[in-house]
């Protein structure tokens, strides 16, 4: 497990793609878990992320997994489809984690607004990150990765913004 992490570290700071991850349905299921797991720990330890919003969370995340198969497949590299959803959800859940621990901990420090902030600026990475693997993937440039997952990130943003009422 351990090594899976280090991986999934490694991709999540550019150095690595999809491709080092093995090819093996557990593989992608401790990924997922991994992810869920985060999100649990967001829906327990934060007190303005409820219930309601980790469903959205959750679905919001299918679609834009679902948006990076359709990539896969249009590209004729849907054989690595296992791989890739096993780094979108590994690096997610690294991403989420990141955000987790800064919300919990600098909060108390640095107030709410400026914890907010940083947790946006993790969020941002997800980009890059994210598009780096779709790039290796489907064996394009990472600027192509890049706006790829913007694209996505826009349609996860607009779909969680049009099913999470305003406060």
């Amino acid at each position: 497990m351990l090594p899976l992490i280090r991986t999934l570290f490694d991709i999540t700071l550019l150095k690595k793609g999809p491709e080092d991850i093995p090819r093996s349905w557990l593989v992608l299921y401790l990924c997922v878990g991994l992810w869920v797991l985060v999100l649990l720990a967001m829906t327990a330890l934060l007190k303005n992320f409820s219930a309601s919003e980790a469903w959205v969370a959750l679905a919001s995340w299918v679609l834009g997994l679902f948006c990076f198969v359709l990539v896969l497949t249009f590209s004729g590299q849907s054989g690595r489809s296992l791989q890739t959803v096993a780094a979108l959800a590994g690096v997610g859940a690294i991403i989420s984690f990141v955000m987790l621990a800064e919300l919990v901990f600098l909060t108390p420090f640095l107030g709410t607004n400026i914890a907010n902030l940083g947790a946006i600026l993790v969020l941002f990475w997800s980009v890059p990150a994210k598009g780096h693997i779709i790039a290796r993937a489907i064996e394009r440039h990472w600027y192509i990765g890049i706006v790829i997952a913007m694209f996505v990130f826009v349609l996860q943003y607009v779909f969680t913004a049009a099913l999470t009422p305003d406060p």
